[in-house]
């Protein structure tokens, strides 16, 4: 049996390859909303066997992060949901990723106007014209009418960290990584440390979690 998650040709010679929404709990809460279709969720694209996602920090630089897929350190795995495919071949899609990542700023992270789930639900429509489930964002489109009405520390959320970026070999077409270093932490609410346990690697359990360089640094 094939690998979902690897690219093929379909019927008339076109490459394609599986674009998956991959999505976790932020809270043993989602147990009990989910029925109701609410719920706090992180959501990452994979594709390529890559999972990308969007996280905080404090920098004008890319927030744009990959990981392992269904495997991002600091929630808890709950499904997956194809939402279609991508003609890109990896290289060209890299390359689409780091046009992304200069869009995607740490320091424009916002838990209500544009998080993670913003994120995919961009790239999603950007590769395969569909939108992700609405149940994934619907908290944050209820908080976009009512910001008036939330606290100021769940209106806006970032990490104390600045990403650091290593070259990569242009000879053995290894991709282009980055990888987050901490900084001394200040006071945060719970919604700011779920994103810090996202995006530090001393909280990662031994996985990997690399920012996606822009492609304006080069």
């Amino acid at each position: 049996m094939g690998n979902i998650n690897s690219g093929s040709e379909d019927s008339d010679g076109n490459y394609q390859a599986p674009v998956i929404l991959n999505i976790y709990d932020l809270t043993p809460i989602n147990n009990y909303t989910r029925c109701v279709g609410l719920g706090i969720f992180h959501s990452g694209i994979e594709v390529h066997g890559l999972e990308y996602g969007f996280g905080a920090h404090d920098f004008p630089a890319s927030g744009v992060f990959e990981v392992e897929p269904k495997r991002c350190p600091g929630f808890l795995y709950r499904c997956s949901v194809q939402l279609g495919y991508t003609k890109m071949p990896p290289a060209e899609f890299r390359l689409f990723m780091e046009d992304v990542a200069s869009e995607y700023h740490g320091d424009t992270y916002h838990l209500i106007t544009k998080n993670c789930n913003h994120f995919t639900e961009d790239m999603s429509m950007r590769l395969t014209g569909k939108e992700i489930p609405g149940w994934v964002n619907r908290l944050a489109r209820i908080g976009v009418m009512c910001s008036c009405l939330l606290p100021e520390s769940l209106q806006v959320t970032t990490v104390k960290q600045s990403p650091e970026y290593h070259n990569c070999s242009e000879e053995d077409g290894s991709e282009s990584q980055s990888t987050p270093t901490t900084r001394e932490p200040t006071e945060i609410d719970e919604a700011d440390q779920a994103d810090k346990h996202l995006l530090s690697p001393t909280n990662a359990g031994g996985i990997e979690v690399s920012f996606v360089r822009e492609s304006s640094v080069r």
